[in-house]
């Protein structure tokens, strides 16, 4: 794999190799072979040693809305995700100890079928992990084609700008770029390295994440449950050798209460979990691997510059609650391969200011109801005084009767309609 020290120029510069960057350069490959776009991504990970995956590539599952899925079945992916992919039929919303329940249910919205094996769902859950193989493994074949050159393993070092782009220091040479996208997640150093900063709400809460195996099916729904310091969710999976029903929990535990947590052993944590969710579900039966990671809301002060984007997590990372984050990257990216598309072909500079601002007004009012919505629901539901308990329960028993409400809420989070002409 490409990691020479020579000095070369491209069109577009992708930094990171995770789901989003990955997805991005998939996107963006037809513009290589039809009109010369020159593609290059950079990820700090050598790419063809297995062990060695973007952190991205973990042992987390997302849910991908219905649009979400669109948008891989539009780059020719969703056939190898389809088989590893679980169909969330309906939603489950409850407030523990109280009376609001919600209902959502794919067969009420009048999903358009994209296959013939397809059933109505709100959207999928994939392992994350295997999300990232099918990634890498286009990656890999763009890049034995000539389609994207990867430098990997390559780090950055520098960003700076240039006329007419930027220049990118690597561990060995540098790369000029027309346009630049930062694309390697929330953690990373280089929107602060070229003093982009970021508004930054700490919610004081850690994400417990694993897998959990039921003694009956999850009949794929998903469940959210607001158990009084945070909620605990479930996500319906694909069965595996092992158990045959399997779900994906996300809890979200008070900073004070992780260290307890992370001590428990595999029986009092499933113990723990079952009196805060309930029996809903079923019973727990064994849980796998488990990890945890800090809850907080980072929004990047400024996501396009001349030359430069910020995507995915770089550019906001929002609280799990909705399981809106990856959704919202994914119509980032895909409305961010458009407007280079529609320059590229138009002959004007990728990198312009002026049309990369296009884009970012473009994704601003859905970034912003996202990102205040999930801020909401973590607000709302962490309030234990009579009054908010009341007025939510009501909401939710208002909220679940009036039908045109729902379909516009559901409708509105299954990404529908977003459906980039790449």
């Amino acid at each position: 794999m490409s990691n020479s020290g020579n000095d070369f120029a491209v069109d577009v510069l992708i930094i990171g190799a995770g789901l989003v960057g990955a997805s991005l350069a998939c996107a963006l490959s037809t513009l290589v072979s039809q009109h010369g776009l020159r593609l290059a991504l950079v990820e700090r990970h050598d790419l063809q040693q297995p062990g060695d995956t973007p952190p991205s590539f973990d042992a987390r599952a997302s849910a991908l809305s219905w649009g979400t899925r669109c948008i891989y079945d539009r780059l020719g992916l969703w056939t190898e995700l389809h088989d590893r992919a679980q169909a969330i039929s309906s939603v489950h919303v409850s407030d523990r100890g109280h009376f609001g329940i919600a209902r959502l249910h794919a067969a009420e919205q009048d999903v358009p079928a994209l296959g013939e094996q397809d059933i109505p769902a709100l959207g999928y859950v994939v392992n994350n992990h295997h999300l990232g193989d099918v990634l890498l493994k286009r990656l890999l074949e763009l890049y034995t084609r000539g389609a994207v050159n990867l430098l990997s393993p390559q780090a950055v070092k520098r960003l700076r700008p240039i006329p007419g782009g930027m220049k990118v220091q690597l561990n060995s040479g540098e790369v000029s770029a027309s346009l630049v996208v930062v694309a390697d997640g929330g953690r990373s150093d280089l929107p602060e390295q070229l003093g982009i900063g970021v508004k930054q709400t700490d919610y004081q809460q850690h994400a417990v994440i694993a897998n959990i195996a039921l003694d009956r099916p999850h009949g794929g729904t998903a469940w959210e449950r607001f158990a009084g310091q945070g909620p605990v969710a479930l996500l319906p999976l694909v069965g595996d050798d092992a158990f045959a029903h399997r779900s994906a929990l996300v809890w979200t535990v008070p900073n004070q209460e992780i260290e307890r947590v992370n001590r428990l052993t595999d029986d009092e944590f499933l113990a723990v979990v079952q009196e805060r969710f309930g029996n809903r579900a079923g019973r727990f039966l064994a849980v796998g691997k488990r990890d945890s990671y800090p809850l907080s809301m980072r929004l990047a002060r400024e996501q396009v510059r001349p030359g430069l984007v910020i995507l995915g997590n770089a550019a906001h990372a929002i609280h799990p609650v909705a399981g809106q984050g990856y959704n919202l990257s994914m119509r980032d990216t895909m409305a961010l391969a458009e407007n280079i598309s529609a320059s590229f072909i138009g002959q004007q500079p990728v990198g312009d200011l002026g049309r990369l601002m296009a884009y970012q007004r473009q994704q601003h009012r859905d970034q912003s109801l996202v990102s205040a919505g999930c801020n909401g629901l973590v607000n709302l539901f962490a309030r234990t005084d009579g009054v908010s308990v009341l007025a939510r329960n009501l909401g939710l028993v208002a909220f679940d009767y009036c039908r045109p409400l729902k379909s516009a809420f559901t409708r509105k989070a299954m990404g529908e309609g977003f459906y980039a002409d790449i």
